[in-house]
């Protein structure tokens, strides 16, 4: 039996590791290795945005969260756990390595500061959502009805 047991142990060191690893955490990270651990499917993660209210709602990471450096330290206690993965991206590296900054001394362990931002993100040709993605360009219509409203009309003309 003994012999049987050696023979596998063999076997097995001889093999590759064919178990698939999520990609790891880094304080300094990439759109790429973010991009990574989205398509591994793992959702321990959370990716903050602490740009300005209007640039979150115009174009965003998909399925990024909003929390303005104002109140950064107190939205992120009262819905993140300190242990969390935490990505966060601002509007320029200054501001992302200023939020980072203070999650960490606010005791979250594991912060990363998005090299890039969102700029990168597009490049690699990220998801991302909001009204001026893209795909998809602000028009007037999307914050006044009466405007877009103007814009069906002149949709449905087309098409007749």
């Amino acid at each position: 039996m003994a012999d049987l047991q050696d023979a596998i142990a063999n076997a097995k060191d001889k093999l590759p590791d064919v178990t698939p690893t999520p990609p790891g955490f880094h304080p300094q990270a990439t759109a790429t290795e973010l991009k990574g651990r989205l398509q591994w499917g793992e959702p321990a993660l959370t990716i903050v945005d602490v740009r300005d209210r209007d640039s979150f709602n115009a174009c965003r990471i998909m399925g990024a969260i909003t929390m303005q450096m104002d109140s950064l330290v107190e939205r992120a206690e009262s819905s993140l756990e300190h242990t969390r993965d935490i990505y966060v991206y601002g509007a320029n590296d200054q501001e992302t390595a200023s939020a980072a900054s203070t999650l960490r001394e606010a005791g979250f362990q594991k912060v990363a500061e998005l090299k890039g931002g969102l700029n990168a993100w597009t490049e690699i040709g990220g998801p991302v959502e909001g009204t001026s993605t893209p795909d998809h360009p602000v028009s007037a219509g999307e914050y006044n009805v009466v405007s877009r409203m103007g814009e069906f009309v002149e949709e449905r003309k087309k098409e007749d």
